[in-house]
C-alpha cells in the first residue's frame, strides 16, 4: 500500500485535492487520512475561517449572515490555492459560488457523495450546523441536496458512501482512483 501511496504521490505533482460533500458526508475525517498517507498537508476550510474570524461558524452565521461567510470561505480557498499538496475538506456549500471553481480547477476536486439518510443519521444530534437551526433535517438536507448535486457533480471524482464503509476505506477508494482520473483530466500548470 505505502508503494502505491508514493506512486499516486508523484503522479499528483503536487496538485491540491479539494474534498468537496454535504456537511456530514465525511470531507473533514477523510482528508486528514488522505493527507497523512499521501504526505500531503491537511487543511479544513471552515477552521481555517473560525481562526481568522475569531469566532464559531455559527456566530458568524448569526452576527454577519451567510453571504458574509461565503466571502471568507472564498477568500481562504483563494488563498490555499497559492500552496501546494495540501488535502483540503471545504464547506458543504463552497460550489454554490462560480468564483469558487476557478480556484478548485487547479486542484483535483473529489465529491465524497453520501446519501441523505446518512447525512441524517450523522447530523441529527449536531447543533453546530447553522443551516440546520429550526429546520426539518431530513427536508432540509434533501433540499439542500437536490439543489447542490449538480454542482458537486462538476467534481473530477465522484466517491459514492455506504454507511459501512470507515473514513479509511474510502480514503483507499480514492487513492486508488486518482491515477485513473489524472490520465482524463487536461493537465494544467499548478503556477496559475
Amino acid at each position: 500500500m505505502e508503494n502505491n501511496n508514493r506512486q499516486v504521490r508523484e503522479s499528483l505533482k503536487g496538485i491540491n485535492i479539494y474534498l468537496v460533500g454535504m456537511m456530514g458526508a465525511g470531507k473533514t475525517s477523510v482528508g486528514k487520512l488522505l493527507a497523512q498517507q499521501l504526505g500531503y498537508g491537511f487543511v479544513d476550510t471552515d477552521n481555517v475561517i473560525e481562526k481568522a474570524a475569531g469566532k464559531s461558524i455559527n456566530d458568524i452565521f448569526a452576527s454577519e449572515g451567510e453571504d458574509s461567510f461565503r466571502q471568507m470561505e472564498s477568500k481562504v480557498l483563494q488563498e490555499m490555492s497559492a500552496f501546494t499538496r495540501l488535502a483540503i475538506a471545504t464547506g458543504g456549500g463552497i460550489i454554490l459560488r462560480l468564483e469558487n471553481w476557478g480556484y478548485l480547477q487547479y486542484g483535483l476536486v473529489v465529491w465524497l457523495d453520501a446519501p441523505v439518510e446518512l447525512l441524517v443519521a450523522r447530523l441529527q444530534n449536531d447543533t453546530t450546523r447553522p443551516l440546520l437551526k429550526n429546520a426539518d433535517l431530513a427536508t432540509e438536507l434533501e433540499n439542500r441536496f437536490h439543489q447542490r448535486q449538480p454542482l458537486y457533480a462538476q467534481a473530477d471524482l465522484q466517491i459514492s458512501i455506504s454507511q459501512e464503509q470507515t473514513p479509511e476505506q474510502i480514503a483507499k477508494q480514492i487513492i486508488e482512483a486518482i491515477p485513473t482520473v489524472l490520465k482524463t483530466r487536461p493537465q494544467s500548470n499548478n503556477g496559475h
